[in-house]
This record gives structure tokens, sequence and C-alpha cells, in this order.
């Protein structure tokens, strides 16, 4: 038997994995244990399977996220706090055949742009609005977001959230869900390899949607945010499973009628 050299193994039929093009070969700024770096990397597979790179436009807010341009080799535009909806509207209407989405954290999708959020999903914009929900504002230092779970600790909430005086955490994927211009609404995750599949599959069926002007697609990530949570990525990723997805439940909530 001949022996098998590296070369024999080296062979694309034998490949398991390769970075996505679409992926830049900068290093992601994210703290160790984000769930920002994995949500970025399945988007950019997305994007490149579906042969969109050329065809993306995609808008970044203020957090975490804004340097997002740095890490996708695609076009992006860069919008005021809370706004990215707005902007994506407007590129969408003026480019209808771009692939058009907005990358959003809680402290920004849902409370300085409550309103864009609100008003772009009533209308059933053509784009896709992909939410990271980690609980907590995560670039500004870790103060209470409107997604912040009752007795859940942060900067400006130090003893805890208390729903009497500081409200109840809002459901955005909810909220959105009742409205008539959303098509499709899902709830996923990035803390196992099962999520990050769900969460691949859920954007495919996102760039279908958009293609076919069936409205708004709204992606919800619940995620994890070690640092602000004072937690090691696992402790973190442990914690969101125990406590952020009773409150955040995983899985569709509004699919298009055709399905």
């Amino acid at each position: 038997m001949a022996e098998i050299t590296q070369k024999d193994i080296i062979k694309p039929e034998n490949l398991v994995y390769r970075k996505s093009k679409v992926l830049t070969d900068n290093v992601m700024h994210y703290c160790p244990g984000c769930g920002h770096g994995t949500a970025h990397r399945t988007l950019a597979e997305v994007i490149e399977e579906e042969g969109l790179q050329s065809k993306t436009v995609g808008v970044t807010p203020v957090g975490c996220s804004v340097l997002m341009y740095n890490y996708l080799d695609v076009d992006f535009q860069e919008a005021a706090h809370g706004r990215a909806p707005a902007l994506a509207t407007a590129i969408k209407r003026l480019l209808p055949d771009r692939f058009v989405f907005t990358y959003q954290g809680d402290g920004d999708l849902a409370a300085i742009g409550t309103a864009e959020t609100i008003h772009t999903c009533n209308r059933g914009e053509n784009i896709l609005i992909l939410f990271v929900n980690n609980g907590i504002y995560g670039m500004t230092g870790g103060q209470m977001a409107p997604t912040t779970l009752v007795g859940m600790k942060s900067s400006t909430s130090p003893f805890g959230r208390d729903a009497k005086t500081m409200g109840s955490p809002i459901k955005m994927a909810d909220i959105v869900a009742m409205l008539p211009g959303t098509c499709y609404v899902t709830r996923q995750s990035v803390n196992t390899a099962a999520g990050v599949r769900k969460l691949k599959k859920a954007l495919k069926k996102a760039v279908e949607y958009q293609k076919k002007e069936l409205g708004t697609c709204f992606i919800e990530v619940v995620s994890n945010c070690p640092s602000n949570w004072k937690m090691t990525p696992v402790e973190s990723n442990k914690w969101m499973e125990a406590h952020m997805f009773p409150m955040y439940p995983l899985g569709d909530i509004k699919v298009p009628a055709e399905e």
C-alpha cells in the first residue's frame, strides 16, 4: 500500500472547513467569547454561498459592531445610533437588486432605534434586520438595556433590574412579529454548533424571502457578553442558557404563509 502524503490529504474533495472569502484578514476587536464573531462568520458564509458578495450592502450602527465593515468584504454604510433601518430602507428603495441588511445590538435597535425598527417592519421594507441581543449595552460600559433581565445587574442597575421602577424586558421579535409588514421573524443563537447551523438556515431563508419581496425579515440572535456580565466565556454561555433562553425562547415566531 502506497504511503499517504500530505498532498494526498490536502485536496478539495477532503476539505472540511475554510474561512469564507467574504471575511477579511483583519483581527476582530471583540472580547474573547463574544458571539459577534461567530455571527459575522455565519453571515459571511451565507453571502458567499448565495453568490451575493458584489450585491450586498450592510448597514452598521453605533455599538460593538460599529467596525463590522472591517471584517466583511462587502459594501457598508454607517448609520447614526438606532437609525440603521431607516438608512437600509433608502438603500433598498434606490438599489432594489441589492441584498440589504442591518446588524444591530439591543441598545441600538430596542432603545434609541425603537421608532425606526417598528415603522420599518410595519411598512414591510424588503430588508433583513439582524438583531444581536445580549441583554446589555456592550460598547458604552455595560448599562442596562431594554432587554436586560429582571434582577440582572448592570452599571446603571447595580442592584439588579427592578421591574417596578425600570420596566420589564422588551421582546422585540415578538413585537415585530405582530406587524403586517414582517414576513419572517425568528430567534436563534450561536453558542453551539447546532445553533450556528440553525442561524445559517435562517439567514438563507431571509435571502430567499428578500428576493421574493415578501417583506421585512427579522432575525434575533440571543448572545452573551462575558465582559459586561463579568463572567468567563463558558460561564456566560451557561448563564445565557439558564436565564436568557427562558425569557427569549429560540425558534421561528413568524413564517410566510406559503410555508
